[in-house]
């Protein structure tokens, strides 16, 4: 491989690590809330996180590029703060890539948060425990699986995007260009052996993590 491809799997691997930190501290009390609220606006607020399901990449990442803009809200705000505009940079990447790869990090959170019984929870807080914990003593523990199955799909999809990381970061090396790019690069300029290996390293790597994920399952359920 290149020089260029290893910055883009260097540049690809942090971006995945940090969005998933990112996703994993929005998402289990977002989650939570989800599986225990009975509020009238919950089923818009699941369907709103579970929106990038079935949004094409390019509708968000355009959506985003407006808002990165000199004329749109976030970039309104940057400018305010004297800070440089997040379209075309790492930093914009992660935050397109944090909300296009939500639903796959709630939704295992999600099912394992609506599993927990109610009379654990009941027995903990009878026994004094607070909120903060029943959620670190109780809750994460009995949803290891879950949270581990999200960490790993929210890794795994933000590894593998392509079209919100185009519209927003663009093609820029060593800032913005992933895996993905870099593919789509070697084959636009017919280098298809260089483009073999990075789509093996994907198909590989998609096989493990989804590997992982099914085991973690079977897990749970023995």
């Amino acid at each position: 491989m290149s020089s260029e491809d290893w910055s883009a799997i260097a540049l690809t691997l942090r971006l995945a690590g940090v969005s998933t930190l990112l996703l994993l501290s929005l998402c289990v009390p977002a989650a939570w809330w989800l599986a225990r609220s009975r509020s009238r606006l919950r089923p818009l607020a699941e369907a709103a996180a579970m929106l990038p399901l079935v949004l094409p990449p390019t509708v968000l990442g355009f959506y985003l590029l407006l808002a990165f803009g000199p004329h749109g809200p976030l970039g309104k705000l940057t400018a305010s703060l004297g800070l440089p505009s997040l379209a075309f940079t790492f930093q914009g990447v992660v935050i397109a890539s944090v909300l296009y790869s939500l639903p796959f990090v709630l939704q295992p959170l999600l099912a394992s948060f609506r599993a927990v019984r109610q009379e654990e929870l009941e027995s903990a807080r009878l026994l004094g425990a607070n909120r903060w914990q029943r959620m670190r003593h109780v809750i994460l523990p009995s949803c290891r699986s879950g949270v581990l199955s999200a960490a790993c799909l929210g890794f795994a999809h933000t590894v593998g995007e392509f079209g919100v990381v185009l519209m927003i970061g663009g093609n820029i090396d060593g800032e913005t260009r992933v895996i993905s790019i870099a593919l789509y690069n070697q084959v636009e300029q017919a280098n298809y052996g260089a483009a073999h290996r990075l789509a093996l390293l994907l198909l590989l790597f998609s096989l493990a993590a989804l590997t992982t994920v099914y085991w973690l399952n079977a897990r749970k359920n023995e």
